[in-house]
């Protein structure tokens, strides 16, 4: 059985990225820093019947976040795919003007250095087995200046700039890396439900041949799903 790790996880995307993969045959590690919320979305996967375990960790500790991908390949041996999308960061969105060091360097470390570790803690066993799954979740400020993501779009656009240079570094060697930028406020039951999300990210996956794409497909700041 493949082992599925999301980064981040939460009840909105991470847990219907959890729920699709896992009724498509994916055991599922689950990674965030606040044990309560992880007992609750390891229950309701596994009321449906989706093997499921949690590790916590704060993104912002190397230690803590190494530890917890040696013990989920403990564990399951091998992981076959990461999602990445936590939320993070200990300042608001804050436009250009009022960019300031410490916002920008919280939010940097919050999830660039984080994806970095992220990758650097899998990506030596998918290269020696020649496959292997990389799926970075944002928002639209990796693809578009927008005006009150300064301090967040920064790091966006850098993330965006590292996961689509290592689409072509490793896409010759079996291992897929996809961006899916997310142009939407998320609601459950309407058109931006985290399921359609879901969905969109497994048919990514399962082709393989896209490095990024957004949802809805050709969204943009003025056209953006609310």
């Amino acid at each position: 059985m493949k082992t599925l790790v999301i980064v981040g996880a939460g009840p909105e995307v991470g847990q219907s990225l959890a729920r699709k993969f896992g009724k498509n045959g994916f055991q599922i590690a689950l990674i965030a820093r606040n044990q309560s919320k992880l007992d609750q979305l390891v229950l309701e996967l596994e009321q449906e019947k989706i093997s499921a375990t949690s590790f916590v960790a704060d993104l912002y500790n190397k230690e803590q976040l190494e530890g917890v991908f040696t013990a989920i390949k403990e564990r399951y041996d091998s992981i076959d795919v990461v999602e990445f999308s936590p939320t993070v960061g200990n300042y608001p969105p804050t436009p250009a003007w009022q960019v300031i060091e410490e916002n920008a360097l919280d939010i940097f470390n919050g999830y660039m250095i984080s994806a970095i570790r992220t990758v650097q803690s899998v990506l030596p066993d998918m290269i020696e087995r020649s496959e292997g799954a990389l799926l970075f979740t944002t928002g639209l400020s990796a693809l578009y200046p927008m005006q009150m993501m300064g301090n967040i779009g920064i790091t966006m656009a850098g993330l965006r700039n590292y996961l689509l240079n290592l689409h072509t570094d490793l896409a010759p060697k079996g291992i897929y890396v996809g961006h899916l930028s997310l142009g939407v406020f998320i609601k459950k039951g309407t058109q931006t439900d985290p399921d359609y999300i879901a969905d969109a990210w497994f048919d990514m996956y399962t082709k393989g041949d896209k490095a990024e794409e957004t949802f809805p497909v050709g969204v943009t700041p003025e056209t953006i799903v609310w």
